[in-house]
């Protein structure tokens, strides 16, 4: 437990008091978890290019209005990752994944001095993001049966066998990130105390999210 403690206060120390952002609306990144991303608007080129020569740390956060546009307020609670896939396409484009590393709370937003926006970030909350991840498991059997009913609805292939033999450590983010649910939803997620909590959260999501077609099958059927 100490050694965890002093390995997250020597990474707080290598954490930068200015993060540049990346605001999308309806997309998460969680710690350890990785987030491919096709990055094509020039100013979070700029952004991705600065990235790589400043610790490779981009923050993800959402906006907290239903317009996407460059004044539009921020959630409170964001997430840094880590470049740690990088490729330029011959389009220009680039392809970068991010590896979540560790929940931040945004205090303000910095003047436009970059083409993109720079935020001032609090780490302490969450420190405990540093550390391992959790040793705990989920009602695996449960999450896949609704995970079934919910990417039936909304028309979601996945390769079953995959899903099947990943981690939970792996497979609830990946369901977090990948699945369409309502930002706001995804936001209570990735602001969730634990993984536990996290887990029984995507439960109860999924289960509501399901309701609708079960209750139109039924009257379908009477």
């Amino acid at each position: 437990m100490t050694s965890t403690l002093l390995s997250a206060q020597n990474f707080l120390s290598a954490l930068p008091e200015e993060l540049p952002v990346f605001p999308l609306l309806g997309s998460v990144l969680l710690p350890h978890a990785r987030l491919p991303m096709n990055i094509s608007e020039p100013r979070y080129r700029t952004m991705v290019e600065d990235a790589l020569g400043k610790g490779r740390l981009i923050g993800m956060i959402q906006p907290s209005g239903e317009e996407e546009h460059d004044n539009v307020p921020l959630y409170s609670v964001g997430c840094v990752g880590r470049v740690t896939s990088f490729n330029e396409v011959d389009d220009g484009h680039l392809l970068i994944v991010l590896t979540g590393v560790c929940r931040f709370r945004l205090l303000s937003e910095l003047p436009r001095v970059k083409p993109y926006r720079i935020v001032k970030p609090e780490w302490t909350p969450y420190l405990g993001d540093l550390g391992d991840n959790e040793p705990v498991t989920v009602d695996r059997e449960r999450l896949l049966e609704l995970m079934k009913a919910y990417f039936k609805k909304n028309s979601i292939s996945v390769d079953w066998n995959v899903v099947k033999n990943a981690p939970d450590d792996v497979l609830l983010p990946t369901i977090i990130m990948i699945c369409p649910l309502a930002p706001a939803e995804k936001q209570a997620l990735l602001e969730a105390d634990s993984f536990v909590a996290r887990a029984q959260m995507l439960m109860a999501l999924l289960e509501m999210a399901a309701m609708p077609q079960q209750e139109s099958e039924a009257e379908v059927r009477h």
